[in-house]
């Protein structure tokens, strides 16, 4: 299976916390094999399996849990 990294910016983090939260749930999201989220950049490096999940839906979690994310 093909895995694939993109950076998504992310807008309303507040502190090391949310980075946390944002991990925490995209890892717990089936496709989702690592986020590594950076408060201080207020972005996130998702690492995926595009067979099992697109990046909308990785984008949709993140809106979920009550931030913004956008593709750089």
């Amino acid at each position: 299976m093909a895995t694939k990294k993109q950076k998504i910016k992310i807008d309303g983090m507040h502190c090391t916390s949310c980075s946390m939260v944002i991990d925490g749930d995209l890892e717990d999201t089936k496709g989702v094999l690592a986020s590594y989220t950076n408060y201080a950049k207020g972005e996130t490096e998702v690492e995926y399996k595009e067979e099992e999940i697109t990046l909308d839906k990785i984008l949709e979690v993140v809106k979920q849990i009550g931030y913004n994310p956008s593709i750089e």
